[in-house]
């Protein structure tokens, strides 16, 4: 793989430092997270262009806080720190570090009083994003205070000549007004990067890996019909054409178009040979009598495994396959507790479980990426937008958006109330403002209603828009009334069996996503 310029972004256990990560590739600039723990010596010798220090949930003179080692700050690599990176940068530096009496967090105003290179044509006053209670009160020697805030006497520095920067904010955060052009500066101006990370060069260095590792032999993938799972067998695809098999097991309980999307669409654009497997008695069969959300979790992924199985003993057979690839993304790689060339798999969506008889050298082209790389990716490689910048999609499918027992009618019943709220979410161009969609079945619950002249006894379904950055918090979305309405209109006209629309508007936490 092409050396590009690496910015590390060290862990000091905050909530955004894959957001730092992901912020800094933004820019066009490969970056990559390691934890506090990893030795100095251990940093210095990937080369990094620049190291950013992330937040964390500590004070830095707390018992047992993570402490950076000053051997980073002699070895003249670029740094720049990020709140609790900017506090232990600057007592590490000999700056005072107190706690404050006034806690910030939230928005906050930030007044600018020397921009230097770091806050060069940021407005003077900013709002920014701050969580914090301790504060730097003087700075170390030959830094400069470029900015400050009610409760941060220093709430900037930077040393352009050692190349060492830093905020109490966190300019990641999209809240925090110029975060975007702060980071940039520090990248640009004081780190010296250029900017070589871009999509064409994934696309151009991964098919030359994939050529390097594969060679001659056959690969297998398993398609789920999600964009991680597509993407990855079309930059396979795209290094090595037939040598490809792709086999798709629909278990019945995907949302409407979504079976047909994989079978015709995907083929269409890469030319894959796909296998695809019927399953649906199986797995209904398997989930009868159901109603536990666990069980239906563990059901459904037995079932794939069998059915994966049987199809790759077949395909095996037939040209003997050596090679499984699997969409893993850098950030499953990294709550993981892998790094690089660690290979950790989740296993509630990727193919786990084969046994030992039935073992393949993995291929995971994406695990370097974040779903808006993989899905500028898809887009590179002319995958159809709908497919995508598909909402995500729980493995089990809408199993697990049914309360109560799964069956052919409860499902067929799901996909009508599903494919409207979708149909008319993109009438409405709200399509990536969303993250994820659901449309939950109350199957085990009847509510009263009046339709014509008459009575009704029908289920109520749920809607469940949200919106996440990735998934591990989400918000309630705030879809316009006239949306709801129409949604709950034709819910309502067309499904019979429904008569009652509701919308949750719980976020994450305490809610989940999904339901179930």
């Amino acid at each position: 793989m092409t050396e590009h310029e690496l910015v590390l972004v060290v862990d000091f256990g905050a909530q955004y430092a894959q957001l730092i990560a992901r912020r800094v590739r933004e820019a066009k600039v490969y970056s990559e997270i390691v934890p506090h723990s990893m030795p100095v010596e251990e940093m210095l010798a990937r080369q990094p262009k620049a190291i950013i220090l992330s937040g964390g949930p500590q004070s830095v003179y707390a018992e047992g806080a993570p402490r950076i080692d000053s051997a980073l700050f002699d070895a003249g690599v670029s740094t720049f720190g990020i709140c609790y990176g900017f506090q232990a940068m600057a007592q590490t530096l000999g700056g005072d570090v107190r706690k404050t009496g006034l806690r910030e967090f939230g928005r906050t105003p930030v007044t600018v009083s020397e921009p230097g290179t770091l806050l060069a044509g940021v407005p003077e006053d900013l709002n920014v994003w701050m969580s914090h209670g301790d504060a730097v009160h003087a700075p170390p020697a030959g830094f400069a205070v470029l900015a400050t805030t009610e409760g941060a006497p220093v709430a900037a520095f930077e040393d352009v000549e050692r190349r060492l920067a830093g905020v109490q904010w966190h300019p990641e955060v999209l809240h925090s007004q110029a975060g975007q052009a702060v980071l940039e500066h520090f990248l640009y101006d004081i780190a010296g990067c250029k900017g070589d990370w871009t999509t064409t060069n994934v696309v151009d260095e991964q098919v030359e890996l994939i050529r390097q590792q594969v060679g001659d032999k056959q690969v297998l993938c398993a398609l789920s019909g999600g964009v991680d799972s597509a993407v990855a067998a079309a930059l396979v695809s795209r290094a090595i054409g037939d040598q490809l098999t792709c086999v798709y097991v629909d278990h019945g309980l995907q949302r409407a178009g979504e079976s047909d999307q994989i079978e015709k669409d995907f083929v269409a654009v890469t030319g894959t040979r796909l296998e695809v497997v019927d399953a649906e008695d199986q797995f209904l069969g398997a989930l009868a009598g159901v109603t536990d959300p666990e069980q239906k979790r563990k059901i459904v992924g037995r079932e794939f495994i069998r059915t994966f199985e049987a199809t790759a003993r077949k395909l095996d057979a037939e040209r003997h396959i050596e090679f499984l690839v699997q969409g893993t993304l850098y950030p499953d790689v990294v709550e993981s507790g892998g790094g690089a060339g660690a290979s950790n798999i989740k296993s509630h969506h990727n193919v786990g479980g084969l046994p030992d008889d039935l073992q393949f050298s993995l291929i995971e082209p994406l695990r370097t990426l974040f779903k808006d790389e993989v899905r500028e990716l898809g887009i590179a490689l002319g995958l159809p937008e709908s497919l995508v910048y598909r909402h995500p999609f729980p493995g089990p499918g809408l199993s697990i958006r049914i309360i109560g027992e799964v069956t052919r009618e409860r499902l067929d019943i799901l996909r009508q109330a599903d494919l409207i709220a979708r149909t008319e979410l993109t009438a409405a161009g709200l399509d990536r403002e969303i993250w994820q969609f659901p449309v939950v079945l109350l199957a085990d619950v009847r509510s009263v209603g009046v339709q014509g002249d008459g009575r009704t006894y029908g289920h109520p379904v749920v809607l469940r828009p949200v919106t996440s950055e990735d998934a591990m918090t989400a918000d309630w979305a705030r879809l316009p009334y006239d949306v709801l309405e129409r949604i709950s209109t034709r819910i309502t006209n067309e499904v019979d069996e429904i008569n009652r629309v509701t919308v949750d508007i719980t976020s994450k936490p305490p809610g989940t996503i999904e339901w179930e």
